[in-house]
């Protein structure tokens, strides 16, 4: 399908609907289509897993004193995304061939990814970021890349761990992925000590298989769409759209940090109580409040015993009330009603350790939107993706946040629902 879209310009906007359909295609891009798989891999459930990943990799190397550049860590992760979006036809192995065996053909191929992002992009920094990324080794520090590669293969491997089950042990190549696989894994075991953790079987990684049974849970459920997304995938959506929000009310870093992390772990509960939609989750102000205390309950029981006890308070930080602008003062969580614009103007500093919780929100109203647009213009739409769209499209029609031109971005997409 080719979508035409009509919207005036503005070059401060961070997210646009060319640019918002490139990330939205994670979801049609097929992982492993050349073997027998028991469900649907997709890019974009591969990136949020490996992004999780990366956050417990992190995380580790603070607690050994280790100094992380977690702002390095979410832009390589991104333009990552982007990149195997683009180059979705060509197979990992084959990339990493191209790349390593010959480089002029890998620098013509960055050459061609930027251009066709290129036009998809209005803002000149975040243009300049990514030419840098696909065209420096060394934009990205190398301890922060090391990290996201460490990541993104151990990502792979759990995914080939239920792709080995499904095929006969000893069909053509089962056995050389695995050992490709093992061999990446192990070049960054002295290096990470949270690897070490993930392949020894520690508790951590038992929180990651639990974080990556997300993609087993399918966004509305009873509702037949197309592409399906699961609720890891969305959360990658979120965690991207979070982050550019962010970025357009100028965040400081520990900003950026909370507002991708909290958009990527928002619907962590729901890896123990499973999706609920939101007609039911709101459907009296009673149960709300219920499910919240049992989100929290099981998370008590079942998540926290997986990640390190010095983790805990964050995590609670980022799922807890997570729709909620908040800050903290001398160690207390502050929730006072603040607005973006009270936190562009009073706490964007570090020592505030200041959450977006209404830009977390509006990203997950907007991914929402595009799961339910995009079924509806490949012609697979009810009523109820019909009055989702009308619902959240009217509520942000008169809607800005702080310096984010939400409203503007809504009249991107037609009202022929």
């Amino acid at each position: 399908l080719v979508f035409i879209f009509l919207i005036k310009k503005d070059y401060n906007m961070l997210v646009n609907i060319s640019l918002l359909n490139e990330l939205f295609r994670g979801f049609s891009i097929q992982r492993w289509n050349d073997k027998i798989r028991p469900i649907e891999f997709t890019e974009m459930d591969k990136h949020a897993h490996k992004m999780i990943i990366a956050y417990a990799l992190g995380k580790y190397e603070e607690m050994a004193g280790k100094k992380v550049n977690w702002i390095n860590i979410i832009k390589g992760g991104i333009f990552e995304l982007f990149r195997r979006i683009v180059i979705s036809d060509i197979k990992s192995p084959i990339f990493y061939k191209i790349k390593v065996g010959n480089h002029a053909a890998y620098t013509k191929l960055n050459e061609w990814v930027y251009n066709k992002l290129e036009a998809m992009i209005e803002n000149e920094e975040i243009k300049q970021d990514l030419f840098n990324y696909l065209n420096n080794e060394d934009y990205l520090d190398k301890h922060s890349a090391h990290l996201l590669a460490a990541a993104h293969r151990y990502a792979s491997y759990w995914e080939f761990q239920i792709i080995k089950l499904s095929n006969p042990p000893d069909s053509y190549s089962i056995k050389q992925i695995e050992r490709e696989l093992l061999n990446d894994i192990h070049k960054y075991l002295d290096e990470f000590i949270g690897l070490q953790h993930l392949m020894t079987k520690k508790p951590i990684h038992d929180f990651i298989d639990l974080c990556g049974q997300l993609r087993f849970q399918i966004r509305w459920a009873q509702i037949p769409r197309v592409p399906k997304t699961s609720v890891l995938g969305h959360s990658m959506t979120v965690a991207v759209l979070s982050y550019f929000f962010a970025l357009e009310n100028n965040a400081c870093p520990k900003r950026l940090y909370n507002d991708f992390y909290g958009g990527l772990f928002h619907d962590l509960p729901e890896a123990v109580t499973r999706d609920i939609i939101s007609p039911v989750k709101k459907s009296s102000e009673e149960f709300e409040n219920f499910l919240k205390e049992l989100e929290l309950e099981l998370a008590q029981e079942e998540i926290f015993p997986l990640i390190e006890k010095e983790w805990i308070p964050e995590i609670k930080y980022f799922i807890l009330d997570e729709f909620e602008n908040r800050i903290t003062v001398d160690n207390e969580i502050k929730f006072e009603n603040y607005s973006i614009n009270d936190i562009n103007e009073k706490y964007n500093s570090e020592e505030f350790n200041p959450v977006d919780g209404e830009l977390i929100r509006t990203a997950d109203h907007l991914a929402a939107f595009l799961e339910a647009w995009h079924s509806s213009n490949y012609g697979i739409k009810s009523e109820d993706m019909t009055s989702a769209m009308q619902t959240i499209k009217q509520n942000y029609a008169n809607k800005n946040l702080g310096k984010t031109n939400i409203k503007s971005l809504y009249l991107g997409f037609n009202s022929n629902f």
